[in-house]
């Protein structure tokens, strides 16, 4: 049954309906867990505005610590025992959490907030990467042009699920609940990824199993090889130019929902309705059009989608008038973001899946993790200098488009790159 229904849906081949199966449901689960999270934590960006580039800072240099400790784990274990690992983890982190949030006074309440808000921006970026890194090492790139924007679908339901979960209970339930609830998908991505990695073992000729040498290597040496090779080079510059442009939109929003929307829990819903949306719409591209669009046009044009509408998207929020810019704002954060989940990150990872292990692993996570969160960290910086300069969140949307060219331009130049794996 599953078979006949993926085989209209997207062209398998024999062999691939359960992997596949599984690496959705995959990402389902954590993006269900995050989505349960990031309205929570964006609520908290939005009453505590004022210091979100001192956040953003801080959340940078965990990210610092974090990678190293992270490839050491990679060159170490097998991969089926380092992603068990990253995932319980986090969910250990969220019972704690929990405890404190129980155990604390109300007045310890601002400085959790601005912890969680830390971690939340770690976790979302760790799980996604190991998920990920497990993605582009089982699947072949043949594959990922195929497969990649089927198996984001299951990340759209699992933000879709996780979404209309806060919505529905961000008025009635405790915030310290939701964060239980989140340690459930955790464990159940613990489970799929050790399913899928046994598939692997079992079906070598679908799926790249894991050779029988660890990755090995040191802590940092991964990093090293993003400045030599000329494909991680332009991917971290393609990232960079992405934080920014999501760092500016990031900040408008927090701008315009914090001017608009006094009560907190009512922006909770508000910023929970839109990542419902956002999702919606990211589930129909993924299903019904990704695939065909990489097909056709290729890597490189598809990466080129997002930052022209991030470029139109700005014209449109530098001259929107105050009573529709919650209306503006809507519209450009589901356009941008579902572009962002449906296209430009399945066309992303085919990229990796040109690479070697290690660059998988550790390069991989460096670019996801360290360089996406330091582009946030220049870009929350440079928007503060801005704001201190006198600008309004409307002029500084319009500096950001030209910006948003360039990156377009960058993205159609990765799909001009050889088609060829770096060992």
């Amino acid at each position: 049954m599953l078979r006949q229904l993926f085989s209209r849906l997207l062209p398998l081949r024999p062999g691939e309906a359960a992997p596949t199966f599984l690496a959705t449901a995959y990402g389902f689960a954590i993006l269900f867990a995050y989505y349960l999270l990031r309205p929570v934590r964006d609520e908290i960006g939005a009453a505590d505005r004022g210091n979100l580039q001192v956040l953003w800072t801080v959340v940078f240099l965990v990210m610092l610590l974090a990678v190293p400790l992270y490839s050491a784990a990679v060159a170490r274990l097998r991969r089926a025992v380092f992603i068990a690992l990253a995932n319980r983890f986090f969910a250990c982190n969220l019972l704690l959490f929990y405890l404190a949030l129980m155990a604390l006074p109300e007045s310890a309440r601002p400085w959790i907030d601005r912890v969680f808000y830390v971690w939340v921006s770690v976790f979302a970026l760790f799980v996604v990467a190991v998920f990920w890194g497990l993605i582009v090492d089982l699947f072949r790139d043949e594959q990922g042009e195929r497969l990649f924007g089927f198996i984001t679908v299951g990340a759209s339901l699992g933000g879709i699920a996780g979404s209309a979960t806060t919505g529905l209970l961000a008025s009635t339930l405790p915030v310290f609940l939701l964060l239980l609830i989140a340690v459930l998908p955790l464990e159940a991505a613990v489970h799929l990824g050790y399913a899928l990695d046994r598939r692997a073992a079992k079906a070598s000729a679908t799926l790249r199993p894991e050779p029988s040498a660890l990755i090995g290597g040191s802590a940092w040496s991964g990093i090293g090889v993003v400045f030599r090779s000329p494909l991680l080079r332009r991917i971290a510059l393609w990232i960079l130019l992405m934080t920014f442009a999501s760092t500016v939109l990031y900040f408008v929003q927090s701008h315009l929902v914090g001017e608009a929307i006094a009560d907190r829990a009512a922006r909770r819903a508000f910023l929970a309705r839109i990542d419902l949306t956002v999702n919606i719409v990211t589930i129909i591209v993924q299903t019904l059009l990704t695939a065909s669009i990489l097909a056709r046009i290729g890597v490189g044009a598809t990466l080129a989608i997002l930052p022209a509408i991030a470029a139109l998207g700005f014209v449109v929020l530098g001259n929107v008038s105050a009573a529709g810019a919650l209306t503006a704002l809507l519209v450009v954060r589901v356009l941008c973001d579902s572009s962002r989940h449906a296209l430009a990150k399945p066309a992303r990872e085919v990229l990796f899946t040109r690479l070697s292990r290690e660059q998988r692993y550790k390069s991989k996570a460096f670019i996801d993790a360290a360089v996406y969160r330091g582009g946030d960290l220049v870009s929350g910086w440079i928007y503060a200098g801005f704001a201190a300069l006198g600008l309004s969140a409307a002029a500084i949307a319009l500096i950001a488009a030209p910006v948003a060219v360039l990156w377009a331009a960058l993205g159609w130049q990765l799909g001009r790159l050889p088609r060829r794996t770096e060992e």
